[in-house]
């Protein structure tokens, strides 16, 4: 017989007061599954429009997507042993002690390599990786525009970028943010609250591509930093969901480019899944990726984690640990 187990499993959408720990039963494991004894949570935007009901999911919503911990149990089929350590991004319902996940969308944590800090690269630091490396390839002479330069993936994002060997305008709401995004790599740290940033980029020459996570409020002035021929990457809308486009003001703005890619589609296969992965904590267990994680709460206090993702109180990676 199954037993229970601690989960965030709201019944309705909302706030973040909808995000109490109840007792669960436990999946079972079946055919190619594995159990892991989650270590670790990330918490994202994504969970957040979850919650809100702007992505649509059945209830009792399984939050959480991401996270790292031990596995317990193997089902059949699984190439894991009990013991493994092992990360994910893309297994519903990680606000969890455990999680039942399919043995494809785990990956290998690298030995020397501590749970939190694999738990705290997987979504964002996967997101940073194909955002640099794919959406738009960024290598020497390129100048890019990253929106919240500070947060989880800002401050991933700008390392990256820098390491190709681009030119890196942040933005950022504090002197505090500031710092840490310059400490990343970023070359000039706009202050978006004191002034007009696409002001500000535009007359220091412009940008090819602008990675943005914020949408509603920035993404129309974002389009005014492009260089001719540039690229919007709309990869989210912490601010609100973006109005609809008029295709011609790209035509206007210098025949300009717009993408909205997700995740999802850029570890569609397992073998793209672990090579991105294996870059990524490959970087962070050598040191050539910095992981900053902001704080850990334990799972009770999922809703204030939420509170202070939305209230932009963070820089860096905000986990639980069940």
């Amino acid at each position: 017989m199954l037993g229970g187990m601690r989960a965030i499993r709201p019944g309705a959408t909302g706030g973040p007061d909808v995000l109490t720990v109840a007792e669960v039963e436990e999946p079972a494991v079946g055919k190619g599954q594995v159990r892991v004894k989650v270590a670790f949570a990330g918490v994202n935007f994504i969970d957040v429009y979850f919650r809100r009901g702007e992505y649509p999911m059945p209830v009792p919503l399984l939050l959480g997507r991401e996270g790292a911990g031990t596995v317990e149990e193997v089902g059949e089929g699984a190439a894991w042993q009990v013991g493994d350590r092992v990360a994910w991004c893309d297994v519903v319902g990680s606000y969890a002690e455990r999680v039942v996940a399919p043995a494809d969308k785990l990956v290998a944590v690298p030995d020397g390599l501590k749970l939190d800090r694999a738990a705290a690269v997987m979504l964002q630091g996967l997101t940073a990786h194909y955002l640099a490396r794919s959406t738009f390839p960024l290598r020497a002479g390129h100048r890019c525009l990253v929106h919240a330069a500070a947060g989880g993936v800002g401050l991933l994002l700008c390392q990256l970028a820098r390491a190709a060997g681009a030119e890196v305008v942040g933005t950022v709401s504090s002197d505090e943010k500031a710092a840490l995004a310059l400490a990343a790599g970023c070359g000039h740290a706009v202050r978006y609250d004191q002034v007009d940033f696409a002001q500000v980029v535009r007359e220091t020459g412009g940008v090819d591509v602008v990675y943005d996570s914020v949408g509603q409020d920035t993404f129309e002035r974002g389009l005014d930093c492009l260089r001719p021929r540039g690229m919007m990457v709309l990869f989210g809308q912490s601010s609100g969901a973006v109005p609809p486009v008029d295709l011609q003001v790209l035509n206007r703005k210098g025949s300009l480019f717009v993408t909205r890619p997700n995740l999802a589609h850029h570890v569609a296969t397992r073998q793209e899944l672990v090579a991105r992965a294996g870059d990524v904590l490959g970087a962070v267990a050598r040191g050539e990726l910095g992981v900053r994680i902001d704080r850990v709460l334990p799972l009770a206090e999922a809703a204030a984690a939420h509170r202070l993702l939305e209230g932009r109180a963070t820089s860096g990676k905000l986990l639980l640990a069940p």
